[in-house]
């Protein structure tokens, strides 16, 4: 019987191609888009669990609040994870990581240094906790030693052979002599060491050595013993702060104890987040790689699922628009002595050979637009053809899939009145027209939902390009890697603001855009209690920064060595910060703060100035409210040169300035970026995510026209003699397509009414993401309610068009 089915079905199927193709194009682009997004999200979901025992790992996080700024890190000190270690029998294993950001690398008897981007300090535990082999070298003995690194095959493979790597030395920054004790293979690209390519050893760094238990700068993590959760330790934790913090506190803030550090509303409070869970759930800053998350899952999750059922409903609606044509073989069949669930067996196998069809086309499709797909998504994804348990995964779905499309078309025929239909009276046989409504309402809704979100992300995105962000980000050209003059960056300036193109230029380490970043916490002469301390970014910048980054003074003035000597000891504040402190912009000037946190035998001289206020200015992303902050004078150290230009031929300037670069440095690299490509680069997970939203709200639209165009069929069909009779009584075709539209028009209005709401509350749920945001305006509402109305009265004035120009004789004609 099934060996008949299949062979009816596909006769069936024959006989009829633009139905089939509709009904199979529809479903392959519900599949192939439930496939891309599966794959994203799986990739999403699998972050981390490559790791031997990644269920035992967790990192530890600090959430603080101390000299008015309230910080919710995932760095903590540096003698952290010995004293988790010593103090907690749960904790098997730490180790640290420190970002050091990029370097410059090269052989000892080479002159040309190799930049590397992302570069790390690690503790020589870091194999044995994640489990990670070396392809050369020892495990156990690979970063124990000072200056030594590893490296991943592709870095090692920029400088030798990499079979030949361990061994050979290397020069850091045209000065620190490294021994290479380990090759490793590239780090899986959904892992948190994804962007890693060296590390080097942390035993050699002067810093991860001291004792600080206020400064946090060190990604800590944990292997707990078996059977053991991260909240196991969280008290032991806690006691850390009594223990190891107060004791250092007073060294700055003598007699102060742990509850009058509480008392005064400060705090710091120590918690374990799972490795697997840091890639989807984690919202610190900073972080040790770029993360995601969760939200995008259910997003796209929900967007995949959406396609899929429109896709099933967009079947349902061709299929029952089609069965008019089918009535009478329902009827000769039932008249032949056909029982209902034979019907209903022979009409789901049509279903599960146009899915599987189906399937065929999605992984066509799929396969075709991979890479389109993994430049939108800032992914490497690709289909798992030789995994059996994907396949597994995609039959299942695609039988599931076609089964359940097929289901109500299968039903609803097999309902059919033998009698009836074989008389000529199927029009009357056939309903379920309040099913089909229904599924036209649903398939809009979803349309008119996603129009929605597709506008409204693209509109904060434009509120965050248009948004006054308090400095100039346009025609700033920034030269990064300059600390490879060593002691020519003064004279690289120079001459770079020599060039007519060039209005200004400065040297700093610190952008508004993503750079360095260094928090300090300072007291005030006048008052040096632990209550009136301000923590806050401490940036060094010359004397051009303001007029270079176009910062906007409030009061005072800004650096000038040339005529006051003693700038070189001020600073500069933003209002933020004098806010915290509790002055105004006028009053601050002249205050003076001890310079950092230092013990009460080194306050001497060591006091710093303010002379100026500049307005606040967004120096993080617009998620974050603007934070405390303080300019020091000093571009000695600075790693980039941020250069405004005048306009005019911009690729004939970077060339100038790159002439100059090779004269004073030939072995270093030329590198450059504009900065509102790097604000712009910030923002990466919401234009992908208003890109994906774009996409596939055009798919859903396609499928809910193409189901629109199914009962629209079916309904011009059903009723045939009617439009006969009307035309035939003096109706024009304006009338007849009126008639015939204006029923699916209010079915798209409900839709409307449905989906706006809904669209609404989900939109300002994901708007709260943003301490600076929209509010949704009225014309998003409205746009997305016309764009639908609009598409569907295409898609029905098409087909009504076409029944209303119909010849009434044949309309009426009885056979």
């Amino acid at each position: 019987m099934f060996k008949n089915n299949i062979k009816i079905a596909w006769r069936s199927l024959k006989k009829q191609p633009f139905f089939t193709f509709l009904n199979i194009f529809g479903l392959a682009i519900g599949m192939a888009g439930g496939l891309l997004l599966g794959l994203y999200i799986y990739d999403d979901l699998s972050h981390d669990k490559m790791f031997t025992d990644a269920e035992r790992i967790y990192r530890i996080n600090a959430y603080m609040k101390f000299g008015g700024t309230e910080e919710n890190t995932s760095e903590v000190s540096a003698p952290m994870a010995q004293a988790l270690v010593n103090d907690i029998p749960q904790v098997e294993m730490a180790t640290r990581f420190r970002n050091i950001g990029s370097v410059f690398i090269r052989p000892q008897e080479v002159t040309d240094n190799v930049r590397e981007p992302q570069v790390a300090y690690a503790d020589s535990t870091f194999f044995k906790m994640f489990g990670i082999d070396l392809l050369y070298g020892d495990e156990r003995t690979a970063l124990v030693e000072p200056n030594t690194l590893i490296m991943t095959r592709t870095a090692a493979e920029k400088h030798f052979p990499i079979n030949q790597a361990v061994g050979q030395t290397l020069i850091i920054n045209d000065d620190e002599v490294y021994t290479v004790t380990g090759v490793l293979d590239d780090l899986p690209k959904n892992s948190i060491f994804r962007d890693k390519t060296t590390f080097l050893s942390m035993s050699g760094y002067e810093d991860a050595q001291l004792a600080e238990w206020g400064n946090h700068n060190y990604y800590t993590f944990v292997k707990l013993v078996p059977g053991a959760k991260g909240e196991d330790i969280q008290q032991e934790m806690q006691t850390m702060v009594g223990k190891y913090l107060i004791p250092y506190a007073q060294r700055f803030f003598p007699g102060i104890t742990e509850q009058q550090f509480l008392d005064s509303g400060n705090y710091v409070n120590y918690s374990t987040i799972p490795l697997m869970d840091i890639h989807l759930y984690s919202k610190r800053s900073p972080e040790f790689s770029t993360v995601s998350d969760i939200k995008n899952v259910y997003i796209l999750g929900a967007i995949a699922l959406i396609l899929l059922v429109l896709a099933s409903v967009n079947f349902m609606n061709l299929s029952t628009a089609h069965s008019l044509k089918r009535s009478k073989e329902v009827g000769i069949r039932k008249t032949l002595g056909s029982q209902r669930s034979g019907l209903i067996g022979q009409f789901l196998t049509e279903s599960g050979l146009i899915a599987l069809g189906s399937l065929i086309f999605a992984l066509l499709i799929a396969a075709l637009v991979m890479p389109l797909y993994n430049d939108l998504a800032g992914k490497e994804l690709s289909i798992p053809y030789s995994n059996p348990v994907f396949w597994l995964i995609l039959i299942l779905a695609t039988l599931v899939l076609g089964l359940f499309s097929g289901s109500y078309p299968a039903f609803f025929m097999s309902r059919f009145v033998a009698a009836k239909v074989l008389k000529g009276q199927g029009d009357n046989s056939i309903g379920g027209g309040r099913v089909r409504n229904a599924l036209v309402i649903f398939q809009f809704s979803i349309s008119v939902f996603l129009i929605m979100g597709t506008l409204t992300v693209f509109q904060q995105l434009r509120f965050i390009q248009g948004k006054d962000l308090g400095y100039g980000k346009n025609q700033v050209l920034v030269i990064g890697g300059v600390n490879g003059l060593e002691g020519k960056r003064q004279a690289f300036k120079d001459a770079v603001v020599r060039l007519s193109q060039v209005n200004t230029a400065t040297l700093s380490s610190y952008l508004p855009t993503p750079s360095s970043r260094s928090s300090g916490t300072y007291m005030l002469a006048e008052n040096r209690s632990q209550e009136k301390s301000i923590n806050m970014q401490q940036w060094t910048v010359d004397e051009d920064y303001l007029s270079t980054i176009g910062l906007s003074l409030v009061s005072g003035r800004a650096f000038d060595l040339d005529r006051f000597a003693t700038d070189s000891s001020a600073v500069i504040l933003n209002e933020k910060a004098v806010a915290v402190l509790g002055k105004t912009p006028e009053s601050v000037i002249g205050t003076q703060f001890v310079g950092g946190l230092v013990g009460v035998e080194e306050e001497e001289g060591n006091f710093t100035t303010v002379i100026g206020v500049v307005k606040d200015f967004h120096y993080e992303t617009l998620r974050d409210e603007v934070g405390s902050l303080a300019l020091f004078h000093g571009g000695e150290s600075a790693s980039n040169l941020a250069i405004k230009l005048n306009g005019g031929d911009v690729s004939q300037t970077v060339a100038q300035i790159e002439n100059i670069w090779r004269d004073m440095a030939p072995t270093q690299p030329f590198d450059h970026y504009f900065m509102d490509d790097s604000f712009n680069s910030s923002y990466d997970a919401e234009q992908r995510l208003g890109r994906i939203f774009m996409i596939f709200t055009l798919l859903s639209i396609i499928i809910a026209c193409l189901g629109l165009l199914g009962l629209a069929t079916f309904n011009a069909q059903k009723r045939v003699k009617e439009i006969g009779v009307r035309k035939v009584l003096g109706a024009g075709v304006g009338q007849i397509v009126y008639r015939l539209s204006v029923d699916f028009l209010k079915l798209v209005g409900l839709a409307v009414v449905i989906a706006l709401p809904l669209g609404w509350y989900a939109m300002n749920r994901w708007l709260e993401d943003f301490s600076y945001r929209i509010d949704i305006p009225w014309w998003i509402f409205v746009l997305s309610a016309l764009l639908a109305v609009g598409v569907a009265l295409v898609t029905v004035s098409y087909q009504s068009i076409k029944a209303a120009i119909v010849n009434p004789v044949k309309s009426l004609r009885t056979e």
